[in-house]
């Protein structure tokens, strides 16, 4: 395909992906109560104000938002992986379907990861840090507080399907990355850091699973890798035997 032909391809991928989080969330806008309720189970007996007139509507406008993120999420990696699969792979159509499962799966696996036992102990840490100041925690504040760690700990549990797709590209070899361990730590700390709240409990939380997924990456590389060296092989031998 031409360049400007890719391009129009990726737009409508784009636009459709977009759709579908604005479908997803208009339904969970009419469960916004009960998806409001579980949302705030990891605050406890904590309770939430609002000081604008908009501030509850906006509310259950975010909780929507982030519901329908969610749940377009298979919608949506079928999408970007449609796009990226036939440069890719021949038989893609084997391909694109697998890779969307596992990126689904792992990212909901850290959203819930950090539902049930990040954001709990990051509230009891940030809430009660001083037992002379009282909190007034404001429901704007708190959706997109949770809502940052959730769509932050999916993110970063993709890991191993990112690398998995850099390795079949030739981009990426286990090699580099065991080198690159001392500096993997680094970065995956900084990056916690930015995009956590500033706190180490949430950055540990966040960069100790992706650390570990860092060394799982390492092995699909590997796995990948060995792939190849006997596919390349077998290609030599059927050459040498014609």
């Amino acid at each position: 395909m031409p360049f400007l032909a890719h391009l129009e391809e990726l737009r409508w991928r784009l636009l459709k992906s977009i759709l579908a989080v604005v479908i997803c969330a208009g339904a969970a806008f009419y469960f916004r109560d009960e998806l409001f309720n579980y949302l705030i189970l990891p605050l406890g007996e904590t309770k939430l104000h609002f000081t604008e007139v908009t501030g509850s509507f906006y509310a259950f406008m975010k909780v929507s938002l982030i519901t329908g993120l969610l749940a377009s999420l298979p919608f949506v990696f079928y999408q970007f992986w449609s796009f990226i699969a036939p440069g890719l792979y021949r038989e893609e159509k084997a391909v694109v379907l697998p890779l969307v499962l596992i990126s689904t799966i792992l990212f909901i696996g850290g959203a819930t990861f950090c539902y049930f036992t990040v954001l709990p102990l990051a509230l009891q840490f940030l809430v009660n840090f001083s037992e002379e100041l009282v909190p007034v925690i404001t429901v704007s504040s708190y959706i997109s507080f949770s809502g940052m760690l959730l769509i932050a700990f999916g993110a970063g549990f993709e890991l191993p399907i990112i690398s998995y797709f850099l390795a079949r590209l030739g981009v990426l070899s286990s090699g580099f990355m065991a080198r690159g361990r001392r500096y993997a730590v680094v970065i995956i700390l900084i990056v916690g850091a930015i995009i956590t709240p500033p706190d180490v409990i949430t950055q540990i939380f966040l960069a100790g699973p992706v650390y570990v997924l860092y060394e799982v990456s390492i092995v699909i590389v590997r796995i990948v890798e060995y792939r190849r060296r006997r596919k390349e092989a077998a290609t030599e031998r059927e050459e040498h035997s014609e």
